[in-house]
């Protein structure tokens, strides 16, 4: 029985044994031989997505390198690449990728498969950098899939469902510079009526807020040198002031583990993250879950869980507010639409936690949430199909690729083929 747990600790996998294969080959065979399997990323998931009930994959031994076309402005790696090692080495190269999660210590197949995001307004999640995939199906094949080939946007975000990733192609660009800066003490109200102009004021803009009270805790502001929508050093931002020293998203804690701030320039590898690769990730004794809000309801979304702090705020280490591009990936939550991210960092207290959960996502069912797929929620598949217009079709490509459920689990069962 495996015995290891994830990130935050919350979760212990119940897989009866764990594989590291070594090659494409090695992983072939796994997949053949199992009745069921699944990839196990870097464990940064706060359900049981990843988890089975026969083997998992783990492909951290599974070194493809990090090759770079830069023809094609495209960069291959395999599945079990971690997003901080690939940043340094593009980074060294002269390349960048167009956005970073919050963590860079995440699996670039895990954040791809779950659609996991930055932030900016422009910025689609990291899944819509994927240019093609290479994925070992039920029967052992090798599978590659490239951008508008049939299928295609609905592998991508695929949740572990198809197969097991191996290497991805990724889109790149130039490398760029930017200037991070911290304002707190923003006044709620200002930000409400000039939401639009507070997300557009940086290549990527963060709030964080516990819901209570008149003021926003902060705002990360992450602006590109080449494309600066506002000068360094200005005074004020919705009457929030600079913040004189590193700040971390929780008030009390250090911003050493953070990544640089104070308006000091600096290669996108080392910004657009908001934690450094090289300290340990953010609180790690927490919880997490989010919910995708198309964009045209954002104010009144904040507005109703300002109006939810009095069950909230208790629980809540932090929250932030991040906004995400619209995409074509059939199970991405900003399928078809703009949105925000209404992102819940929770103490680690899950039997509280999971009870408000229903109350949390009843209140935001007006506005078209769609749960994180790697985070705590609540609703199931017949809750969740009315969300996404290709849903149907994922389901179908799955019971093609995989039409013995091999790769498929209690999450799945739960949230996507359960009705």
């Amino acid at each position: 029985m495996v015995t290891e747990r994830n990130w935050a600790g919350n979760y212990g996998y119940q897989a009866p044994q764990i594989a590291h294969p070594a090659s494409v080959a090695e992983l072939q065979d796994l997949v053949t031989g199992a009745a069921k399997i699944r990839a196990l990323g870097s464990r940064h998931s706060f359900n049981d997505i990843a988890d089975t009930a026969g083997t998992l994959v783990v492909l951290d031994r599974l070194d493809a390198g990090i090759s770079v076309d830069a023809q094609n402005m495209t960069v291959t790696v395999s599945g079990g690449t971690r997003y901080g090692t690939l940043a340094a080495e593009l980074q060294r190269r002269g390349f960048a990728l167009h956005n970073l999660a919050s963590l860079p210590h995440i699996s670039v197949a895990g954040a791809v498969a779950t659609a996991t995001h930055g932030s900016g307004d422009r910025n689609g999640n990291l899944a819509t950098a994927v240019a093609a995939l290479e994925l070992i199906t039920a029967d052992g094949a090798v599978v590659t899939a490239r951008r508008g080939d049939p299928d295609f946007a609905g592998m991508v975000v695929g949740l572990g469902t198809l197969g097991i990733v191996s290497r991805l192609t990724l889109d790149i660009e130039p490398s760029f510079e930017i200037v991070q800066s911290v304002f707190e003490g923003l006044d709620w109200e200002q930000v409400l009526e000039s939401f639009d102009d507070v997300t557009s004021a940086a290549y990527s803009v963060s709030l964080f807020t516990d819901w209570s009270g008149t003021k926003v805790g902060q705002a990360w502001l992450k602006n590109r040198t080449d494309q600066a929508v506002l000068p360094a050093g200005f005074a004020e931002f919705f009457s929030g002031t600079p913040a004189t020293q590193a700040r971390h998203p929780l008030p009390g804690v250090s911003g050493s583990n953070c990544t640089e701030q104070l308006g000091v320039p600096g290669p996108w590898s080392d910004r657009l993250a908001h934690f450094r690769m090289e300290f340990t990730p953010s609180k790690g004794e927490e919880l997490q879950s989010e919910y995708l809000i198309p964009r045209e309801h954002a104010v009144e979304a904040i507005r109703t869980m300002r109006g939810l702090s009095g069950i909230v705020t208790p629980l809540l280490l932090v929250a932030e507010i991040r906004t995400i591009a619209a995409d074509q990936l059939w199970l991405s939550p900003n399928y078809g639409r703009d949105g925000i991210g209404l992102h819940f960092t929770w103490r680690r207290d899950e039997p509280a936690v999971t009870a408000i959960l229903p109350r949390l996502e009843a209140e935001l069912a007006p506005f078209g949430a769609r749960p994180h797929w790697g985070k705590l929620f609540h609703g199931g598949a017949a809750a969740l199909a009315p969300l996404y217009p290709r849903f149907a079709d994922f389901t179908a490509l799955a019971a093609r690729l995989d039409p013995a459920g091999k790769f498929r689990n209690a999450f799945l069962d739960r949230t996507v083929f359960g009705r």
